[in-house]
Order: structure tokens, then sequence, then C-alpha cells
């Protein structure tokens, strides 16, 4: 089938939890979506909502979708004054869904945004009926650390805050396209480095393990073949705490999974949030 249409709806703000939260809203609720459950789509540490377009699009065919801007990320608030704690994000994503009125509605987050919406589905809010979450660092205290070095984050974040192109991004993501890495160059700015460094220290501090068991929405567990951020014995335990979570592999997939295999990523989600994504 061929779509040539964007699915793209606008861009908007809400005041929620006491901050301004930015997002990015594709599909709406017309024909066969206004059936289904919204998707509230939470990005990764360093992921502003509109590096996120190229799936929202995809997933505005079927689904009336919403991607966030995290606090400290993109146009949502930022700055010293915030909590950039688990505990807060997880409230912002509630509250948002709240100011909107989503009186069904489902969690998919990718890395920290997976973690966020394990930690908003532990308080059992009212309209929740999936979560996908998307290669979620498995980190906490006594566990294995997250196969990453804040450097990464901080080096390239203070580079693009001074300026940087496409071909600077290389250095940090060199198998990413040429439009993916000039996204990223232009977007990484927003990401205000005290947030960033509270996120990853936090992926040690916060064990997400100890929600897990108090969820009772179905899980569906997408996890990179490349990466090591979730090993087949951290899918054991996971599925030990929640036994309704469903696991896919994303064969030749990094931790980033979409930007690596988007078709795989579209056939793992399967037909799991009530419909296939074409």
């Amino acid at each position: 089938m061929t779509h040539s249409a964007s699915t793209y709806q606008y861009g908007g703000h809400i005041h929620g939890n006491g901050i301004r939260q930015h997002y990015l809203r594709y599909g709406g609720q017309e024909g066969e979506r206004a059936a289904r459950s919204a998707i509230l789509l939470i990005p990764g540490i360093t992921s502003p909502a509109i590096t996120w377009g190229f799936v929202a699009e995809r997933l505005g065919r079927q689904f009336d979708t919403y991607v966030l801007d995290v606090r400290g990320r993109g146009l949502s608030s930022s700055g010293p004054v915030l909590d950039y704690g688990l505990d807060s994000q997880a409230a912002d994503v509630l509250a948002f869904a709240e100011a909107l009125g989503l009186q069904r509605f489902a969690l998919l987050g990718h890395s920290m945004g997976g973690r966020i919406a394990v930690r908003a589905a532990r308080r059992k809010p009212c309209g929740l009926t999936h979560l996908v979450l998307v290669d979620p660092p498995v980190s906490g205290p006594g566990r294995r650390a997250y196969p990453a070095a804040l450097s990464w984050y901080v080096d390239s974040i203070r580079q693009a805050s001074r300026g940087m192109t496409a071909e600077d991004m290389r250095a940090f993501c060199p198998t990413w396209t040429t439009e993916q890495r000039q996204l990223r160059a232009e977007w990484l700015h927003t990401c205000y480095e005290p947030a960033i460094v509270q996120s990853f220290e936090d992926f040690g501090r916060d064990d997400i393990h100890a929600d897990l068991r108090h969820i009772a929405q179905p899980m569906l567990l997408l996890t990179a073949e490349r990466g090591d951020v979730v090993r087949d014995e951290d899918v054991a335990e996971w599925q030990g705490l929640a036994p309704l979570t469903q696991h896919v592999r994303v064969p030749g997939a990094g931790h980033m999974i979409p930007w690596d295999n988007e078709q795989g990523f579209y056939a793992a989600l399967g037909d799991f949030l009530g419909s296939r994504v074409d």
C-alpha cells in the first residue's frame, strides 16, 4: 500500500505537573483510530520529540499518536530549578494524559522512556491499556551497569551547543543516515546537560524491577539483537516478575532500534496495540 500524505497534525504545549510540556501530534482520532488507544511515545535520554517524527508518522496511520518532549529536552520546561528524577518524569506523563483528557492510551517508551513508562504504570493510572518498552536499561542498584559512557552524551551535547554539522555528528552516530544525523545535530543542544547527567546516573540508582509486579496491563518488551542493553537472562527475570510480558528481539538492530531496522521495529509491534503498522 502506498502512503503519501503526512499524518502530522500539529505541535503544542500543555501545562501539567507544574511545567510546560511540549508535544507533537500525529494521526488524530478520525476513522478507525477513534476506536483504538492513543499512543503516548516517550523518547530516550537525549532524543527530543522531533527526532521520533519518522516513527510517529507511521504510527499515526493507525493511532492517535503524541510524541513527548521529556522535561529538560526539546521545547519542554528546562533549567536548574526542575527535578529530573524518574518519579517526576513519570508524573509528567500522567499529567499530560489527564490534561488532554485521554480516555484510553498506551505508553510506548524507548530506553529511558521505557523506564518512565514502567514507573508511570505502577501508579495505576485510569485509562492505561498497554505498554511497549523498547530496549529499556535494566540497570539499577547492585545490577549490571548500563553499557554506555556518560561522556558520549555530554561531549556530543557540548559540541552541539557550540554548533555542529551532520558530518560532525558522524563521530557519535556513524551508522545513521545524513538526514538522521542532521536532525540530531540541529536539536541536541536542547538537551539540558544536568538533566541528562541525572537521568544517566539514575539508571544505576532506580530499580524498575520493583515496579513490574505492580503493573496489571499487558506489556510488550522489544529488545535489540545488538547492543547488550537487555540480555536473555534479563528478559527471563522481567517475564518472571511480569508474566503478561511478551518479548520480541528485533534482528539486525542496536539500541536505537527504529534507526537500525525500522521495518523490523514495526513488524515486532505486530497487532499488540490493536492494529498492525502499515
